[in-house]
């Protein structure tokens, strides 16, 4: 029987706290629990269809094309820098002969 006018021990309130502090983690671990059962239910559903599979598939093969396309065009805009680049030092060079005479 607790006395009202006596506080309570410093014992006696760490154990309070540490009581509220287990039901809320056993509360949190409850709703991590249930994310983690409708996550892998989710996952299994999708796994499961074939146009889960296939969708992800033809999306891929898309990336992959669209890699290949970025890639040509790369390369392309390289040779047309190596060939503008080249034209310059030749203009430079003609510039620089024909400045001498």
């Amino acid at each position: 029987m607790s006395d009202p006018a006596r506080p309570e021990s410093p014992a006696a309130a760490a154990f309070g706290e540490l009581e509220h502090l287990v039901r809320n983690l056993g509360e949190e671990l409850a709703t991590f629990r249930k994310r983690a059962h409708q996550a892998e239910a989710r996952l299994k559903s999708l796994g499961a269809s074939p146009a889960g599979d296939a969708s992800a598939e033809e999306r891929m093969a898309e990336l992959q094309a669209e890699n290949e396309r970025l890639k040509a065009r790369l390369t392309d805009a390289a040779e047309r820098t190596r060939a503008t680049l080249e034209r310059v030092r030749f203009l430079r060079q003609q510039t620089a002969v024909g400045g001498d005479a």
